[in-house]
């Protein structure tokens, strides 16, 4: 009889554990992060550091696209949930939707859509992982360029 009440409590105890982590999804609550950004890329006589998580691309982002200067002009934070549209990085005239398709093997899929105000401009599916953030150039304003930056975190 104590044998079976053990293994009664050790089944209910293992239940209440997987519940529990269930409810709390991964890295306990609402799933990876993502940070997007909105990046306006030109040339100055004075080049400035750029702030934030741009700083940490910025030799990259000179080499590949060959401006000097970063400025966010948008951005934004969130959880993953899979379906559902997710957060806006957003700027006075362009706005980037971000939504999950789902993990992939050590990344995630996302559904990227790019308007400016009112307009789509892009629709399109991407991937990214924590070892391999997305950059995407966008459309020329005035001067610079508009870069679209999402980092798995």
């Amino acid at each position: 009889m104590a044998g079976k009440s053990f293994v009664t409590l050790l089944a209910f105890a293992l239940f209440c554990v997987a519940s529990l982590a269930a409810k709390a999804g991964p890295r306990g609550g609402g799933g990876p992060r993502i940070w997007s950004g909105l990046v306006m890329a030109t040339n100055g006589p004075r080049p400035h550091a750029p702030a934030g998580e741009v700083h940490r691309f910025e030799g990259t982002l000179r080499r590949t696209f060959g401006y000097n200067n970063f400025e966010v002009i948008g951005q934004s934070r969130g959880a993953l949930k899979n379906g559902e549209e997710n957060w806006m990085a957003r700027s006075k005239h362009f706005s980037l939707h971000v939504g999950s398709r789902g993990a992939t093997r050590g990344g995630y899929r996302l559904k990227l859509r790019l308007y400016q105000d009112r307009q789509e401009l892009i629709s399109t599916e991407a991937a990214v992982t924590k070892s391999s953030p997305l950059v995407i150039r966008g459309p020329q304003v005035g001067s610079g360029q508009l870069l679209l930056l999402l980092e798995a975190q």
